[in-house]
C-alpha cells in the first residue's frame, strides 16, 4: 500500500515545489482535482507530471456532477468532460478517475408505479458507467465510483451501493474508491465493508472521523489496513482531508509518521 497527498494538501509555492516537497518526505503519489486543472488546462497537468519525481496517481472530481440528470445535454457534458480525464489519467499512467454520480437528492423524477428515482437512476448509471468504461479501458485506467455519506449524496452511500452498479456493469475499468470519512459515517464496519468488496477496491481516500488528516480521531486504521491487505489492496492510499493546528506542514509530517505506524502494525 502506497501513501499520497492531494496537490493542494502538499506545502510548496509551485508544483514543483510540492512535488519536491512529496518526494522528499517520502509520498508516493500524488491526486490531482478537477477543480485545480478544469479542461482547458489539461496540457498544464501533462506539463506538471511529465517529470515529476512523484506520479499523479488519480484526478478527483469532475467538473460538473450532472450524470444522473434528466436533461440530456447536461448529462452528455459531464460525459465528455469526464472522457477527457479518463484520457489524461491514461496518458499519464494514473490509477483513475475519482466520480460520485450525483449529490444531493434524485434530480429524475419519481415515474411509480414503473419505477421510483433510485431503480431508474440506478439503471441509468449502470449503462453510463459502461460507456464511460469503454473509454477508462481503451485508455488503460479506470472509472473509480466513490461512495459518499448521506449528508452528501442519496444514492451510492455504503461500499455494497457501489459494488452493485460495478458488478450490474460488468465492465473491468469501472471500479471502487473507498473512503475512511465516509465508510466511518455509513457502515457499521469499515473492516468488514472492504472485507465484502474485497477486488472491486482500486483506490482508497484518506480522513480521519474529524475530516482531519488521519491521527486526529478515532478510526482503528491498523485494523482497516489489515483488511486490506487481506483482499490483496497494494494500492495509492491519498489524503483527503482537512488539515489541522497552525503549523499544517508538521500536521501532514506528523500523520505521514502515524500512518506509517498503522501499516507497520498491520
Amino acid at each position: 500500500m502506497k501513501i499520497a497527498l492531494q496537490l493542494g494538501l502538499i506545502p510548496g509555492a509551485t508544483v514543483a515545489d510540492k512535488q519536491e516537497w512529496a518526494a522528499d518526505n517520502g509520498v508516493e503519489g500524488i491526486e490531482i482535482s478537477a477543480g485545480g486543472y478544469p479542461p482547458d488546462r489539461l496540457d498544464d497537468a501533462r506539463r506538471d507530471f511529465e517529470d515529476s519525481p512523484v506520479p499523479m496517481t488519480t484526478v478527483c472530481g469532475n467538473p460538473s456532477f450532472d450524470f444522473l440528470d434528466p436533461d440530456p445535454a447536461k448529462r452528455r457534458a459531464s460525459l465528455d468532460q469526464c472522457k477527457q480525464y479518463l484520457r489524461l489519467c491514461g496518458e499519464m499512467g494514473a490509477v483513475g478517475q475519482i466520480v460520485p454520480p450525483i449529490f444531493g437528492p434524485p434530480r429524475i423524477p419519481d415515474l411509480s408505479p414503473l419505477a421510483d428515482p433510485l431503480k431508474l437512476e440506478k439503471d441509468l448509471l449502470v449503462l453510463l458507467c459502461k460507456e464511460l468504461g469503454d473509454v477508462a479501458q481503451e485508455a488503460g485506467t479506470l472509472l473509480l465510483l466513490e461512495p459518499l455519506n448521506r449528508y452528501e449524496q442519496h444514492l451510492l452511500r455504503k461500499q455494497s451501493d457501489g459494488v452493485e452498479i460495478i458488478e450490474r456493469c460488468g465492465h473491468p475499468a469501472v471500479a471502487l474508491i473507498s473512503d475512511f470519512f465516509h465508510m466511518h459515517i455509513e457502515e457499521t464496519s469499515t473492516p468488514d465493508a472492504l472485507r465484502a468488496a474485497g477486488a472491486h477496491v482500486k483506490h482508497m481516500h484518506l480522513a480521519d472521523n474529524t475530516r482531519l488528516e488521519p491521527g486526529t480521531g478515532d478510526i482503528d486504521y491498523v485494523a482497516a489496513f489489515k483488511a486490506l491487505k487481506e483482499i490483496g489492496f497494494d494500492g495509492y492510499m491519498a489524503y483527503e482531508c482537512g488539515i489541522s493546528g497552525p503549523d499544517p506542514e508538521a500536521s501532514v509530517k506528523k500523520s505521514l509518521a502515524y500512518l506509517r505506524e498503522c501499516l507497520a502494525k498491520a
